[in-house]
């Protein structure tokens, strides 16, 4: 009887301190996933910059991200970096790119941001009136794209771009352009193209016809045009008045005499002041030499060019002069502008 009373006892107290340890087990295993949950959703990362801009590589999985984190300033253990991912259930989610990371943030914040996609974008911006030659300068600077087109000549990019025009001047739309690091130069210049061609072949369709209109007879010697009123003038309240003007001469069989045809044609060879020898020496820009459009745009339109070439002004000016305050002067015959160049431009009475 006693034997077995002790037995009895000390089977109740070996259970009891089972239930303690399995219970303290348990209240540990609740401590640590409540600690493990509030470091996922709300103890802030170690970050070494209040905004890092890091990069996820292709083929980047597993632990190498947390190597990768940690290189770049943001420091995640990975063993919980593994861990999370593992419940969450979407490493294979994990996007490559590159991201813009701001402090605070949690690590579910960071995985969110990896497996959603939205990487932080560049950008680019074109501008009205550029030419070819700065629009290739501009995209070398972006240190962030891939210069595929750096080696290819002009010829090889209409191939690339898949254009059927044989001068890739005008060929793109002034935009701001969004980007990820590491796209290539080329896709950027393909949407150019690709926008243009739309603006351009929609201003086509909405263009206007009557007497006044220019004679053109195509949407690409539309370009040309747009890109000389573009040139021409940077002033909205001028430019349909200026495309009226070339309009007119187009239409009467004069000369353009556009002074950015000219130079455009002289290329290197301009030093920034426009003599008279320049305008009688012939090349296939010169509009004083020449009559018509020259044999491509000179620069890159803007939708606003694109609009006032194919709907000039009701007007019947053929010539027009700067004023000096951005806007200009036009005048119906020569008689009206010969005084007006007098006022203008050599400050006479």
């Amino acid at each position: 009887m006693g034997s077995y009373y002790r037995e009895t006892c000390f089977s109740t107290l070996r259970m009891k301190r089972l239930l303690q340890i399995a219970l303290a087990l348990l209240i540990l295993t609740g401590a640590l996933i409540a600690l493990g949950w509030w470091q996922y959703t709300q103890s802030p990362l170690s970050m070494s910059r209040p905004t890092l801009d890091i990069e996820i590589e292709r083929g980047t999985a597993g632990q190498s991200i947390a190597t990768s984190l940690t290189r770049q300033g943001i420091s995640v253990p990975g063993w919980q970096l593994a861990v999370a991912l593992r419940l969450r259930g979407d490493a294979q989610r994990i996007r490559a790119g590159n991201f813009e990371l701001k402090a605070p943030m949690t690590l579910k914040a960071l995985l969110d941001r990896l497996t959603r996609g939205d990487v932080s974008l560049r950008e680019v911006a074109l501008i009205e009136g550029w030419t070819i030659k700065q629009l290739r300068e501009a995209l070398a600077r972006q240190n962030d794209l891939k210069p595929d087109s750096a080696q290819l000549d002009d010829q090889a990019l209409l191939k690339a771009l898949g254009a059927g025009e044989s001068h890739l001047e005008g060929l793109f739309a002034p935009d701001t352009y969004a980007y990820v690091r590491g796209s290539s130069d080329l896709e950027i210049l393909r949407r150019a193209y690709r926008l243009q061609s739309h603006r351009l072949q929609a201003a086509w369709a909405a263009r206007t016809r009557s007497a006044a209109s220019p004679p053109l007879k195509s949407a690409y010697e539309a370009l040309i045009l747009a890109s000389i009123v573009e040139k021409e003038t940077g002033r909205e309240a001028d430019r349909a008045q200026v495309a009226a003007v070339f309009a007119n001469r187009l239409n009467r069989g004069m000369m353009l005499q556009s002074d950015p045809t000219t130079i455009y044609g002289m290329g290197s060879q301009f030093d920034g002041n426009l003599r008279r020898r320049d305008l009688r020496t012939d090349t296939p820009y010169n509009t004083y030499t020449r009559t018509g459009l020259p044999p491509s745009p000179i620069a890159m339109p803007g939708r606003a060019s694109l609009t006032a070439a194919l709907n000039p002004a009701p007007s019947q000016a053929l010539y027009f002069v700067a004023r000096g305050d951005g806007s200009s002067e036009f005048s119906n015959d020569l008689a009206a502008h010969n005084r007006a160049v007098n006022r203008f431009q050599k400050k006479l009475p």
